[in-house]
This record gives C-alpha cells, sequence and structure tokens, in this order.
C-alpha cells in the first residue's frame, strides 16, 4: 500500500524490510510529508483506519512495522 500510495512504481514490495526507515533518505524511498498525508488516506479509504493526527506521522511511524503496530495497538 505504501509504495502504491506514495506512487513509488520503481520499487518491489519485496524489497521493503520490516523495519526499513520509511522517512530516511538512507531507504531509497525518501518519503516526505505529502507520502504521510497520502499513507494516511490510504489507510483510511482501503482499511478504515482513521489517524489521529496525521502531523506526527513520519516521527511516530518510522518504519513498516511502526505502522503495523500503530494501525492495530497490542
Amino acid at each position: 500500500m505504501i509504495i502504491e500510495e506514495c506512487e513509488k512504481d520503481d520499487i518491489e514490495p519485496e524489497e521493503l524490510g520490516d523495519d526499513v526507515e520509511l522517512f530516511s533518505e538512507a531507504s531509497g524511498l525518501e518519503l516526505d510529508s505529502l507520502d504521510a498525508l497520502q499513507i494516511s488516506m490510504g489507510l483510511q479509504n482501503q482499511l478504515g483506519v482513521r489517524l489521529a493526527d496525521t502531523k506526527d506521522f513520519p516521527r511516530v511511524v518510522t518504519t513498516i512495522n511502526a505502522l503495523a503496530e500503530y494501525v492495530q495497538p497490542e
């Protein structure tokens, strides 16, 4: 979903590990605040998950694992 929502067509889902830093230049994704908004909207549209505060999204959801925990807390 991240690749689709952020239009990162040059990256295959298999290339992303669960602990890859989503908003780090080193990850190769180079996601920014607009991408965070697109991911947030994708979560809402596809999964019915509404995020409380999207401006903190890049700080709180740093990896795919962190995103999974944020969406489905224990």
